[in-house]
């Protein structure tokens, strides 16, 4: 299934998308694609329905209807650092001995279409095209062989970043990672059963038409089931929660010399099996 949320900005309505790439309205059925809706109870009344019966939203998505986050109500937007082998050797670190983690805010996570906004004095704001991982189950001390029966999808993520906030203001990584729009979600949120394999996903990002990054989830350096597995060793996982696992080479800070996004430019990236986004980026 492809479930997703659309609307204006805080009134997102749940919805999935049908066989024709239409929206049929899941308001009659579920709250919100989140919380117990996310479950494998959530998950399997929803399979359930007769989708060709459920009221038909006019227009095409992301064309005329906006979409908002593909999950609501997340409480903890996880992100990794540094899990991509050929992403580490294009910035000079070493590779992880642990999974990097850092946090974005709740107000850094966007529609997939929505605008970015360069912070005030941003001066290297940058791209990452990132999979993103939704819980659907909860729980603390995951067993790795079990991880992935805790997930209730996964989605694209545009993991934005501003470099100087993020490593030459003090601090922690969040710092540049956090500001309100740095983390558009979605278009859909795509169960498991719909993915392929999640260890050999393509995936790619351009500017303006360029493509900077066209990488693979095949050279992550710490896979999904034992990302999930590691961050509940230190916090519960809940459901919604969203992870964003890092991204494959061919950011702006890799570049000879570094591009940096400036306001005007239009980014559009995408996961095999998962969706693509497109953002114009704004200075505000």
């Amino acid at each position: 299934m492809k479930l997703l949320r659309y609307g204006a900005k805080g009134q997102e309505k749940p919805g999935i998308l049908d066989s024709a790439g239409q929206i049929r309205d899941l308001s009659g059925h579920v709250a919100d694609i989140g919380g117990a809706a996310l479950s494998p109870a959530g998950l399997a009344a929803i399979a359930a329905l007769n989708i060709e019966s459920l009221p038909v939203v006019a227009g095409a998505p992301q064309k005329y209807i906006r979409l908002g986050p593909c999950v609501g109500g997340t409480r903890k937007f996880i992100c990794i650092g540094l899990n991509y082998a050929d992403h580490a050797a294009e910035t000079g670190a070493a590779i992880p001995a642990e999974p990097i983690i850092f946090n974005k805010w709740i107000t850094a996570m966007c529609g997939p279409d929505d605008d970015v906004e360069i912070p005030r004095g941003s001066v290297k704001t940058d791209w990452e095209v990132e999979l993103g991982v939704v819980i659907g189950t909860g729980g603390k001390y995951i067993d790795e062989a079990r991880a992935l029966d805790h997930v209730a999808g996964y989605c694209v993520i545009n993991d934005v970043s501003e470099r100087e906030y993020q490593t030459e203001r003090g601090g922690t990584w969040d710092k540049g990672k956090g500001c309100d729009t740095f983390g558009p979600t979605g278009p859909w949120l795509v169960t498991p059963d719909e993915v392929g394999d999640i260890a050999n996903l393509h995936m790619w990002l351009e500017v303006d038409g360029h493509r900077y990054q066209n990488g693979s989830t095949s050279t992550m350096i710490f896979g999904v089931a034992h990302l999930i597995s590691y961050l509940s060793q230190f916090m519960s996982l809940e459901a919604g929660d969203v992870i964003s696992t890092g991204t494959p080479p061919g950011v702006g800070l890799g570049q000879k010399p570094p591009v940096y996004l400036k306001g005007g430019e239009v980014m559009r990236l995408g996961i095999a099996s998962l969706g693509t986004q497109t953002q114009k980026v704004v200075r505000t």
